[in-house]
């Protein structure tokens, strides 16, 4: 990564992330943990958008998801023995979400596009929903 990168992640994590995590956090009813690659989250000519494509894309999802999940004792019970860590990724520009999300050994890994379909929302929570519900 280069210095305009840096700039943007550190900018991205101090400003944004703390609270996106938070909300994640409550609505997994658990405090999970999180390894995200950064320096995969980036192509260079779409720096300008991240701000507004990373929650869309890597954690607005994962908050609607787990607020489905989790509307009773059995969901916050089932996802608080399952999900150890949220792995965040970009090793294939997946933006298919059917594609982008895998369940195994307790880590729900995040491998999609940083730009691609960003306001696809939706179709990436209810992926996400079914192959957790499959999972859990």
């Amino acid at each position: 990564m280069g210095l305009k990168e840096n700039r943007f992640t550190r900018t991205f994590q101090e400003e944004q992330f703390p609270e996106l995590k938070d909300q994640i956090i409550e609505a997994a009813s658990f405090d999970v943990a999180f390894n995200i690659e950064w320096s995969t989250l980036f192509e260079d000519r779409f720096l300008h958008l991240y701000n507004d494509s990373y929650p869309k894309i890597y954690f607005l999802p994962l908050i609607e998801a787990f607020k489905s999940i989790t509307t009773d004792d059995m969901g916050k019970e089932a996802l608080s023995e399952s999900l150890k860590e949220i792995h965040i990724t970009n090793t294939k520009d997946h933006h298919n979400p059917k594609n982008a999300y895998s369940f195994s050994n307790g880590v729900l890994t995040v491998d999609h596009s940083p730009i691609l379909n960003a306001d696809d929302i939706d179709n990436r929570t209810k992926v996400l929903v079914n192959l957790l519900e499959n999972n859990l």
